[in-house]
């Protein structure tokens, strides 16, 4: 073992600094706990936490096509503004949309929600395109799939607590059309928590390395540098070859949360799945990011091994949500399942949707651990992550009008699989082109190795 192994606990302690890549990534992680992971676990219950999805779809339908713009700008946004007035904004709108199921359980008011889904759309193209340049750009070259993991897993534990709030509000109420006031008012207090705590998160050229690097030294930019980058992003052949990616990676939610939570269980039971759906995500990062930063010395085959490894569980799973998928369909829907149900009948499609969990985690931490490894700085990661998550917003924009117009359930299903699966190929190529082995930045100084091991 070298040296930074062998330093005492005082002196790994001392490198705990407000300052660190490692806390400024873990405070964002808090920020999307409270505010992207609570709107996960809100619409993890399906339809939104409402017998009658339509309301749902349609402002999910709103939320992505104005994520898909304002996600593909964000980058550019976040360049000029800075990280956090462009979070604060971006975090406000995940409150108003909570409550505006608040006002639709009493006045069943679905132009409220679709604007606010509207609104958030915008927020939130805002909030993952900071979050994006934050966890790509911070770590060093080969530390970037366990930074990405730290983030995910505490990301997704906003799924878990959130997927306890209905859980335990809602526990008597199992046959109940919708959830009730104070579980949407619940998870309005932790993403009014999520903004406030986004003040805390430090311009780029603050944030200093353990050995005294500074992990970028952009300037903010302006508005007309940032219109041509962002053109330019279209026709980048980096880029295009993560289209299929992220046009799938938002995708399958509709199917996952309407079609199988919803459709399968009763009201608490999708709570009680929700918890263990985002805890699945938060072993599926932790597994990935080990594997893409620890498995090889070549980063380049790091890259290889992790799109073999998703593509093959993508496969294995796609498969297992067929066997499940064949058992009923829209027009023969099966009696609720209620998780304290013994046998075989809870259990599969349970572990199946365990396993999309998993999934999902691997997949996205696969795909933000090639796009990290694409640059180095902030301000074009934040383009480049901006990008992505605006296509993936656009797949998502579709995805919840294909339930809104009844697109059969398996076809859903089929469409879920084959874009997934033409990206593994792509993601291969762009490793093989684009990844190089040679790392420009040093990996000491960061501090994440000496916690970890």
């Amino acid at each position: 073992m070298g040296n930074e192994d062998e330093e005492s606990t005082p002196q790994k302690l001392s490198k705990i600094r407000y300052n660190s890549p490692l806390i400024q990534v873990i405070l964002i992680g808090l920020v999307c706990f409270c505010c992207p992971g609570m709107f996960n676990a809100l619409s993890g219950m399906g339809g939104g936490g409402q017998v009658d999805h339509t309301a749902a779809n349609n402002a999910n339908t709103a939320l992505y096509i104005t994520f898909a713009i304002f996600g593909i700008l964000g980058g550019g946004i976040y360049n000029i503004l800075g990280p956090r007035l462009t979070l604060l904004a971006g975090c406000s709108t995940y409150v108003l949309y909570a409550g505006s199921f608040v006002d639709y359980n009493h006045h069943r008011s679905e132009t409220f929600v679709v604007i606010s889904g509207a609104l958030l759309g915008i927020g939130a193209g805002l909030l993952w395109a900071g979050q994006g340049a934050i966890m790509t750009s911070y770590p060093t070259a080969k530390r970037k799939g366990t930074y990405i993991s730290i983030f995910w897993s505490i990301f997704n534990m906003g799924g878990v607590i959130g997927g306890l709030i209905p859980f335990v509000l809602n526990y008597h109420r199992a046959e109940a059309a919708s959830v009730n006031d104070g579980t949407y008012i619940g998870f309005m207090c932790f993403m009014a928590f999520g903004a406030v705590l986004s003040l805390g998160v430090l311009p780029p050229s603050k944030v200093i390395r353990d050995d005294g690097s500074v992990c970028t030294h952009i300037e903010y930019s302006n508005v007309g540098t940032e219109i041509v980058e962002i053109l330019k992003l279209f026709l980048n052949w980096k880029m295009l070859l993560i289209v299929p990616a992220a046009w799938g990676s938002n995708f399958f939610y509709t199917y996952q949360f309407n079609n199988v939570n919803g459709e399968l269980f009763n009201l608490r039971t999708r709570g009680f799945n929700n918890v263990f759906y985002w805890g699945a995500q938060m072993v599926g990062s932790i597994a990935i990011g080990y594997l893409m930063d620890f498995s090889f010395q070549s980063r380049r085959k790091r890259g290889f091994l992790g799109v073999i490894v998703v593509g093959l569980l993508g496969t294995a799973i796609w498969g297992g949500g067929l066997a499940n998928q064949l058992r009923y369909s829209r027009n023969h829907v099966p009696e609720k399942l209620d998780f304290k149900d013994s046998g075989s009948a809870f259990a599969g499609p349970f572990l199946l949707y365990f396993s999309y969990g998993l999934l999902d985690a691997m997949f996205q931490s696969m795909v933000y651990w090639i796009i990290g490894s694409l640059a180095d700085d902030s301000e074009t990661l934040s383009r480049y992550s901006g990008f992505y998550k605006g296509v993936q917003s656009a797949g998502a924009a579709v995805a919840w009008q294909v339930d809104v117009h009844s697109v059969s359930y398996l076809n859903q299903l089929i469409v879920n699989w084959v874009l997934t699966t033409v990206s593994y190929p792509l993601l291969f190529l762009l490793v093989a082109l684009a990844v190089k082995d040679e790392n420009t930045l040093q990996d000491k100084g960061d501090g994440i190795h000496s916690y970890l091991h």
